[in-house]
């Protein structure tokens, strides 16, 4: 009888060790504590993507000394820019990109799905990115794009040890101490009827009113002006009068390019005079100077970690100058080629411009399409673009066209072979009343997109955007013209 309750009491005693050794168990199965806490291991919720899982796990194991004592749970939302901490970490940003020749321009959130979400460290010039939203991610910083975020749930210490981890590993993007951007807008003649339009008006702001906001909020903003300032400027001359220098200095002027066959019009002195007006003002020069010698000069720009130099130059009907008068850089191939080398062996990004032939099919009744094509003008335009690129490069843009040209991507470059107006006094012809301006952005020392914008002005000689409707389609009809 002894034994038998003996042998109950041990029983009892094992039974109540085991219920206790698997209570003890199952606690750390439930809580991850003990044996079941495995230091360095995160849990991670559903909607972490796989390509998250690795980053965060290979960061961990490659940290043995990492002891947590609660769960971190690393979540992934996409959303727009938010402030970044501790526990909210911005992981990637992915935009909205097409075909380089599509002519969509803007995307609804609910059309996201049909089309590329391209990591924005990823994004290059032969892709093209879309807004979305009317949000223009490369302009705003903070929208326009898809935000990726972990975000880290658990002990306070925890999250400081990992935070301290992965921080220097996640990439940096793009903010405004690194984005260069670099407006180039096509021809300016502030001249002939904008000259009487200037004294119903009183100030020349007046033509600039409606896209000086645009302008102004690029680093960088240039245009390829033809006419000198000059109180011998009237209705009929391609001068304009002093006063309208204000037009320019409202739309943020940085870079005026003097390749234009129309800048000695009023003689020698006032070509000189608007130079040293241009200096004063901090305006720089390209393609054009006081002297041959001035005018061949490429300009070198520099700025926010990003460096690229613009080339300019003339082969048109007439402008240059060939000697120690004022007037614009002639081109030849063997000066093209020498500058782009340099450029390339300092690393920089090149752009060329090309005042070249104009076309002149205009027509007072229907919109002339004869000029969107390339090789529409004199000469081999094609030719001399596709030679420019092979020479090096990055993009090649002609600055004489008085109506938008065709665009394409060739070789390792893209060419767009004519702006348009961005001021002038040319509203008889459809076709003259229209511009491109094309916005270059630069980040980690590359260029990784340019941007289409066009403009329209109609009698009131006020350029303002296109709305999306119209540029979408003016945009399609540049592609129809492209060089097969």
């Amino acid at each position: 009888m002894q034994k038998k309750k003996i042998g109950i009491i041990v029983g009892s005693s094992i039974a109540i060790i085991i219920a206790a050794v698997v209570a003890i168990f199952a606690i750390q199965f439930f809580t991850k504590t003990g044996v079941f806490h495995q230091p360095g291991v995160i849990v991670f919720e559903e909607n972490v993507s796989d390509s998250q899982r690795d980053f965060v796990n290979n960061i961990i194991t490659n940290n043995t000394d990492l002891v947590l004592e609660d769960d971190i749970i690393i979540s992934s939302q996409t959303r727009t820019s938010l402030e970044t901490s501790n526990s909210q970490l911005l992981y990637n940003i992915l935009v909205p990109t097409t075909d380089f020749y599509n002519p969509t321009i803007s995307i609804n959130t609910d059309e996201v799905s049909s089309y590329n979400l391209t990591p924005i460290l990823e994004l290059t010039p032969q892709q093209k990115l879309l807004a979305l939203d009317g949000e223009y991610y490369l302009d705003t910083l903070n929208s326009g794009a898809i935000f990726e975020y972990l975000n880290l749930a658990g002990n306070s210490n925890d999250i400081q040890k990992i935070t301290e981890l992965l921080q220097p590993q996640l990439p940096t993007f793009p903010n405004k101490e690194t984005l260069l951007t670099f407006a180039q807008t096509g021809v300016t003649a502030l001249s002939r009827g904008m000259n009487i339009k200037l004294k119903q008006v009183g100030d020349a702001k007046y033509f600039a009113a409606n896209i000086a906001d645009f302008l102004n909020q690029f680093d960088l903003t240039h245009t390829s002006n033809e006419a000198s300032f000059t109180t011998l400027a009237t209705d009929r001359n391609i001068c304009s009068a002093p006063q309208m220098i204000d037009a320019l200095t409202a739309i943020g002027l940085d870079i005026v390019e003097l390749t234009g066959n129309h800048n000695q019009d009023c003689g020698d002195e006032a070509a000189l005079d608007t130079i040293a007006r241009y200096t004063e003002l901090g305006i720089q020069t390209v393609g054009g100077g006081a002297t041959s010698a001035q005018a061949a000069i490429p300009l070198n720009i520099s700025q926010k970690g990003n460096n690229f130099t613009l080339l300019a130059c003339n082969l048109s009907t007439g402008g240059y100058t060939l000697d120690n008068t004022p007037g614009a850089n002639f081109y030849t191939t063997e000066k093209a080629q020498a500058d782009i080398a340099a450029a390339k062996e300092r690393g920089d990004t090149v752009i060329v411009d090309v005042q070249y032939f104009e076309c002149n099919s205009y027509d007072n009744t229907t919109d002339d399409r004869t000029c969107d094509y390339a090789n529409s003008a004199a000469g081999d335009q094609i030719g001399l673009f596709h030679e420019i690129i092979d020479l090096g490069a990055d993009v090649v843009v002609g600055t004489a066209a008085h109506q938008p040209q065709t665009y394409e991507l060739y070789g390792e470059g893209a060419i767009y072979y004519g702006l348009g107006n961005l001021f002038f006094d040319q509203i008889w012809w459809p076709g003259t009343t229209r511009s491109l301006i094309l916005v270059h952005y630069f980040f980690n020392n590359q260029l990784i997109q340019t941007r289409i914008v066009p403009t329209v002005y109609d009698d009131s000689m006020q350029t303002r955007l296109m709305n999306t409707v119209d540029a979408e389609n003016f945009i399609k009809r540049l592609n129809q013209a492209r060089p097969q």
